[in-house]
């Protein structure tokens, strides 16, 4: 079963494209949501990111509704490999990392993501689109809804 994200009916979206470096001792996901906040971004996303960081808190793929405990504290050294998600007030970020000996590991981005030297983020904006949150009953988890700005005037 298909679950559409907005309407079928949507015209789409153009594309608008921000770029920013974070610098070390930052913490990139609060710094990630106070540039959206500063910008008024309604839809933004991840389209890129490379950098490092030296901590980082993830919650691992087999969390549940009832499980939400699977929890990983990282400190050390890791590269930025990969950076995707949505960064609306109740940002959907995964990530994977790696470490001094080329292992890699990734997860569902719960914070403390300090910059080690930099993080060079491109954000993609969905213009006329606005990104938000609800509680979904089949997830147990507030997943996305797009509305588009005719539709979020109307509500």
């Amino acid at each position: 079963m298909i679950f559409p994200l907005y309407p079928q009916s949507s015209s789409g979206s153009t594309l608008k494209v921000h770029a920013v470096r974070f610098g070390p001792g930052q913490e990139l996901l609060g710094s990630l949501q106070a540039f959206v906040e500063q910008l008024h971004l309604e839809a933004p996303f991840v389209i890129t990111c490379v950098g490092s960081v030296t901590k980082a808190t993830l919650r691992l793929a087999n969390a549940s509704t009832t499980n939400t405990n699977e929890v990983l504290h990282l400190s050390g050294r890791y590269e930025i490999v990969s950076l995707v998600g949505t960064l609306n007030p109740d940002a959907h970020l995964h990530i994977s990392l790696s470490d001094s000996m080329g292992q890699t590991i990734g997860g569902h981005v719960l914070g403390d993501l300090e910059v080690f030297t930099t993080a060079e983020v491109v954000i993609g904006e969905a213009v006329n689109l606005r990104f938000s949150r609800e509680m979904d009953e089949r997830t147990g988890f507030p997943e996305l809804v797009v509305q588009s700005d005719s539709e979020s005037n109307r509500t």
